[in-house]
């Protein structure tokens, strides 16, 4: 009988969590009934959430109104507008589209939001959401990182950087420098040489889980790179900066060097290191998150997604973690999977784990 308990409850468990995460891919499979309110919802409302003991879950929206539950307002369980998230994802590319051949045919005029938004049938308002839930970024966030994409193609290809900054799209050099280390990390100028005239130096040392690379320019760490050897850890850093003063100096990086070896051996529980590194705002924001989290514990990307404010934007989080380039300062390994499981780590799951029982047994 306990057995049998334990299964019946465990479909409940997942759909719960489908609530808890509003994930749209669950909302064609069940809908749930709230008792204090007599209201039933798609798991995607953006509601607020009942309490678990509250809830009820019917796999039909007839079910629900059988039960005596009312459709809600908001996310209209019972009509045949079903927010899907592949219809979403198609009209976010179809929209991208449209943004690029707006930059290519007029690269200094901001994207026109309006004009969006009229052609996919929708408001100004309506149109950031849908971009924010599919990409986890605005159109006007889209439009940069196309220009600063162009930016780069066109200094590396030769251009100098008053014709480069124009052709992508900057009215003016001083809009550009004003986001130069957001975006590029060091100034165009600097770019367009590969990081010509910029020194960075790094050091690979010795740690508990095999080599540590760490690289820093003058603002701050670059790289914490993990690995067995040491060459392909410096092949990955000048393939970065095929240009650069790269040169290895292990006593220059000794007081940003010593916490992370000393973390990694479990004696120095929080990071509190300046990072210079080239990401988008998203990137920021979630890696901003990471360093919340506590020292032993873990979060799930869905977790990190309801905390940035976008539920939905789980894959973008992934993404984020897995585009890290300064592991340990931003710790990406304590990010797990929603069933708890380890998932893709850049440096090797093995690794993962061994940071995470490190840091659990630290605390124990």
């Amino acid at each position: 009988m306990a057995t049998r308990t334990m299964i019946n409850r465990a479909p409940n468990a997942r759909r719960w969590q489908a609530v808890l995460d509003r994930d749209a891919r669950m909302d064609r499979k069940f809908v749930y009934g709230v008792r204090s309110t007599g209201i039933y919802c798609r798991p995607s409302c953006p509601s607020r959430r009942p309490g678990r003991a509250q809830v009820s879950f019917f796999p039909l929206p007839g079910a629900a109104e059988k039960a005596g539950f009312r459709p809600c307002l908001r996310c209209k369980p019972n009509g045949k507008q079903a927010p899907d998230l592949d219809t979403d994802a198609g009209s976010v590319v179809r929209l991208c589209r449209e943004i690029e051949l707006q930059v290519e045919q007029d690269s200094e005029r901001p994207v026109r939001l309006p004009e969006l938004a009229a052609k996919a049938g929708t408001s100004t308002h309506q149109l950031h959401r849908l971009f924010r839930r599919v990409i986890g970024i605005t159109p006007r966030q889209f439009a940069d990182a196309l220009r600063i994409h162009r930016l780069k193609g066109r200094l590396k290809g030769g251009d100098d950087v008053t014709t480069a900054l124009y052709e992508a799209g900057y009215g003016s050099a001083s809009r550009l420098y004003e986001r130069a280390y957001e975006h590029l990390g060091m100034t165009p100028a600097t770019y367009k040489l590969g990081g010509r005239g910029m020194e960075i130096v790094y050091t690979i040392e010795k740690c508990p889980l095999g080599r540590v690379l760490v690289a820093a320019t003058a603002r701050g760490v670059s790289a914490v790179y993990l690995g067995d050897t040491d060459q392909p850890l410096e092949r990955a850093l000048r393939k970065e900066y095929p240009n650069a003063a790269i040169r290895h100096d292990a006593s220059a990086l000794g007081s940003w060097v010593k916490p992370i070896i000393k973390h990694l051996s479990g004696g120095e529980r929080r990071l509190e290191l300046p990072t210079d590194v080239e990401a988008t705002a998203f990137q920021r924001r979630v890696w901003e998150e990471l360093r919340k989290i506590p020292y032993g514990a873990t979060r799930t990307y869905s977790q990190i997604a309801r905390a940035l404010g976008q539920p939905t934007a789980s894959r973008a989080v992934a993404r984020a973690c897995a585009t890290n380039p300064v592991s340990i300062v931003v710790p990406c390994h304590r990010v797990v999977r929603g069933d708890g499981h380890l998932a893709g780590y850049r440096w090797g799951i093995r690794r993962k784990q061994a940071l995470l029982e490190q840091e659990r047994g630290a605390i124990r």
